[in-house]
């Protein structure tokens, strides 16, 4: 009875299934072999099964394409993780699942998909009318990587529409979008415009689909995207690292006016410093990670909604969530700075401390009285663990094998490869004739930043990433001192 959960765990060994990338990137393939022939030994989708289309994309359909994209590759730059007669069974139940999950784009008036769907029956008769963006504008990768992979354009079809419908719906004044739509009728039921939870990785995915398939159009949307939420959801001083004024911040506003409309932000948001370093806004990605890093700094972990205004938790659970340290590791990456190295230790630390359990790592049910829930979920393995890994493992595979790698919003790495590059269709999206015509860049020409994608200087490696007047700017800001 207990929908918030069980509609995520799916009853088909979610967690399993999310961590199969995790041990090739690990370089454990014994073990890697051992759990793909686990699930496709035992695992099956035909099931009475009420799942939501957003999460079991991004948790199962990605992780069987990562997996399948690892075993098949001929480069084999994880070491040998190749399996006996092989026979593309994780691209098949990838199909599967997939073709399950497209009675929710059907019915609806807008192309937006119902947020859950029964893997059995369809769409249950019960069923909302109501989604969250992120949920419905973050299918793009997975169902992209699928059509390719099969040469059938319907999933990416849909997909693509699907995140079409929702730019078509942003307000005409702010060009923003909000937080929960109607499918059938195109009203937004929530109208608030963020970076956090409903929202999140819509933003992230065209840029990443831009970045996997060379689609121009998905480019342009996130950079007009972006311009947005500069304009109208970030607060504070212009610059991070100099000049006077509040740390820079991004807020909940209304998306027609622009207006503040609450004085919280989630760890969901915790994101965006990554998304930034991807598009070489690495300054402002400094400033943003350094305010979740002293709120973390502060509890020991990332409360899932945290006042800003109040200086206290929201909402005080933290379930193992992964965004802080997939930022702490690209802006490593991007900076070579030892101070996230630092940040991870940190990291690494305080969840050794109060999460560890038994059997694995537990969900704070409550940041300051450090309570634990009896649940770790499948994202701590996919995504916090490979990420603090990769941060302290600098000869992994991931950075030196020659190949280029994109994590998926759940953290499956894919790698960026041309046969996702060239759609075996022409006419993918409705009422774009001139798709052969289009220009597919392959450089990232990203408009609107502060500064490019040269890395931070070597004099600046081994200085505080920022200034410590405003890192203690910060930390007072949150309560540390």
């Amino acid at each position: 009875s207990n929908l918030n959960i069980n509609d995520v765990l799916g009853n088909y060994s979610l967690t399993l299934i999310d961590a199969l990338d995790t041990l090739a990137v690990m370089g454990n393939s014994s073990e890697f072999q051992k759990a793909v022939k686990l699930v496709i030994d035992t695992v099956s989708f035909d099931k009475d099964s009420t799942v939501q289309v957003f999460e079991a994309t991004i948790r199962v359909l990605g992780s069987l394409l990562s997996a399948h994209i690892i075993i098949t590759d001929t480069k084999q730059p994880f070491g040998d993780m190749t399996i006996k007669d092989y026979d593309n069974e994780l691209l098949h139940l990838a199909h599967d699942l997939a073709v399950r999950l497209l009675p929710a784009f059907e019915n609806t008036k807008t192309g937006i998909p119902y947020p859950r769907v029964n893997l059995k029956k369809g769409v249950p008769p019960d069923s909302h009318n109501e989604t969250c963006t992120a949920g419905a504008g973050s299918l793009l990768v997975e169902f992209g990587i699928l059509s390719r992979l099969l040469g059938d354009s319907t999933f990416e079809w849909v997909a693509r529409r699907a995140v079409k419908a929702l730019w078509s719906l942003r307000s005409n004044n702010t060009g923003l979008l909000g937080n929960v739509v109607n499918i059938q009728t195109g009203h937004w039921v929530g109208k608030q415009s963020g970076l956090g939870a409903g929202s999140d990785s819509f933003y992230e995915y065209l840029l990443k689909s831009y970045i996997l398939f060379g689609e121009k159009e998905d480019l342009e949307m996130f950079n007009a995207a972006y311009q947005n939420i500069q304009n109208h959801l970030r607060r504070g001083r212009e610059a991070c690292n100099e000049g006077e004024g509040d740390p820079p911040l991004y807020v909940n506003v209304n998306m027609y006016t622009g207006q503040l409309m609450n004085t919280w932000i989630d760890s969901l948001q915790a994101f965006f410093p990554g998304l930034q370093v991807l598009i070489g806004d690495v300054e402002d990605a400094i400033c943003l990670h350094a305010f979740y890093y002293a709120i973390w700094k502060r509890y020991g972990a990332l409360p899932e909604r945290y006042n800003w205004q109040l200086q206290a938790p929201d909402v005080p659970f933290y379930p193992l969530r992964p965004e802080l340290v997939e930022s702490t590791y690209l802006l490593y990456q991007a900076t070579k700075n030892p101070f996230y190295l630092h940040v991870g230790m940190d990291i690494l630390q305080s969840l050794e401390k109060y999460t560890k359990a038994k059997c694995g790592y537990a969900t704070l049910h409550h940041v300051v009285e450090k309570t634990k829930e009896d649940r770790m979920e499948s994202f701590f393995l996919s995504e916090t663990c490979k990420y603090l890994y990769l941060l302290f493992d600098e000869e992994n595979p991931v950075h030196k094998s020659g190949n280029k790698f994109m994590f998926t919003t759940e953290g499956h790495v894919v790698s960026v490869d041309e046969r996702f590059r060239n759609s075996l269709w022409e006419d993918i999206l409705p009422g774009e004739e001139d798709s052969a015509q289009r220009s597919k860049p392959t450089e990232l020409k990203a408009a609107n930043f502060s500064s490019n994608c040269n890395r931070v200087p070597d004099e600046r490696r081994y200085l505080l990433p920022l200034k410590s007047n405003y890192m203690r700017q910060i930390d007072r800001m949150v309560g540390l001192i």
